[in-house]
């Protein structure tokens, strides 16, 4: 997403602030200012810098040291020690380099008199809206130290589930991309030699080795071609997946697909209902953690799904009913939701159904990779065994031809 430099006016004291935000539009930098309670006098988009490691843009922080990061200023909260002096022992202590500058700027803020929510919302490539959010319900009801750990604890489980779900991934990723290689070397270097071989004796030869020769063929006269058209396939899907329409269309697609998809699901439910149950239990409003929900969702399908909802709630309606209509979330957890809104413990309830789905992603990746290790062994035992095979037809046939 665009980095987009804001200066705006501070609805309550009026000074002029400015910043920097990571959103998709100006729009959303607009609806960010009103929400951290500043109007809007100027936006740009900001140009892109060099950082130190080549990248371009500000570097995100990795979630390991945000957690690592929270947890310690949590328990220097809860031991007493003054919020300024545990940050600046936090800035000093961090090994990231991109931390210790977020939270030495955070320090001067916090010291100008602006609220702690309000100097972590300036750092979004560190610090993200459902952290702010929470960090200011835990300033507002005076409990900042529970907050803390209560995000710790959130971002350590939202992290292992990614984990999980691109953990899944990679083994599919190393046998297709040695089957690719395999493939690539028997075209390129082994096949002509057959060929050679074939020409000399001036022989019919079968139609698997006709096609085989001319895969080899066209993989050595046109591989420029192979690398275009990947490339321009890569490069195009990237710029769909970046518009709107694009992004809904491929993660309904990848919902849907076989296998992968019941994990894809099943970790995005898990993702909801974990961050929404959170951000209620701290003292966030349910309207503003929908929308919290739906911007980290992650997949575009269950963004609109939450979205939604949020509209039916301020309709004075539920939750329940818009999400049932989005068919992501199976009728459990849509029960639960609704039991959870009956009785009062909406909260509990999501955090049950999370721990619950958490334990199904473990179920299901295991089930992924049990049923791709035997399945991809086989495709590239077929794939190369066939190649291997219809370049020894001819043989065979020459060996029967001489007896």
């Amino acid at each position: 997403m665009p980095l987009f430099e804001y200066t705006a006016r501070n609805s309550t004291n009026g000074q002029i602030q400015k910043g920097q935000v990571d959103v998709k539009s100006r729009e959303e930098v607009s609806a960010y200012l009103r929400k951290n309670r500043m109007m809007l006098v100027s936006v740009r988009e900001a140009p892109k810098k060099m950082t130190l490691g080549g990248g371009l843009g500000k570097a995100r922080v990795k979630i390991r040291d945000i957690v690592i990061f929270t947890r310690q200023f949590a328990t220097m909260i809860n031991a007493g020690l003054p919020l300024v002096q545990s940050l600046t022992i936090l800035a000093d202590q961090t090994e990231n380099k991109s931390l210790k500058e977020v939270t030495k700027a955070v320090v001067h803020d916090v010291e100008s008199g602006n609220t702690l929510a309000d100097a972590f919302a300036k750092h979004p490539t560190a610090f993200t809206g459902l952290y702010v959010n929470m960090v200011a319900a835990g300033e507002a009801g005076g409990i900042l130290d529970t907050i803390l750990i209560r995000l710790a604890t959130f971002l350590e489980k939202s992290d292992a589930l990614i984990r999980k779900v691109k953990g899944a991934m990679i083994y599919p990723a190393v046998i297709f991309s040695v089957a690719i290689i395999a493939i690539a070397v028997l075209l390129i270097f082994v096949i002509p030699t057959f060929q050679g071989m074939f020409a000399s004796v001036n022989m019919q030869l079968p139609l698997p080795t006709r096609f085989v020769i001319g895969a080899s063929n066209l993989l050595i006269g046109y591989w420029w071609a192979f690398i275009v058209v990947i490339g321009g396939a890569v490069y195009f899907l990237k710029k769909y997946y970046a518009t709107t329409s694009g992004q809904r269309r491929i993660d309904g697609i990848m919902l849907r697909a076989p296998v992968l998809g019941d994990i894809l699901r099943k970790s995005a439910v898990s993702r909801f209902t974990r961050t929404l149950g959170t951000l209620i239990s701290s003292g966030v409003s349910i309207l503003d953690g929908l929308e919290i929900t739906a911007k980290t969702a992650g997949n575009m399908v269950v963004h609109d799904a939450v979205m939604e909802s949020r509209q039916s709630i301020a309709g004075g309606e539920t939750i329940s009913a818009p999400l049932a209509k989005s068919r992501v979330f199976p009728p459990m957890v849509i029960s639960m939701i609704a039991v959870g809104e009956q009785t009062g413990g909406l909260d509990e309830m999501l955090t049950k159904i999370a721990d619950f789905y958490d334990e199904e992603v473990d179920v299901a990746v295991s089930s992924l990779l049990s049923l791709m290790e035997p399945v991809m062994i086989v495709v590239l035992g077929v794939i190369v065994g066939g190649m291997v095979v219809a370049m020894y037809l001819p043989i065979f046939d020459m060996m029967n031809a001489v007896q």
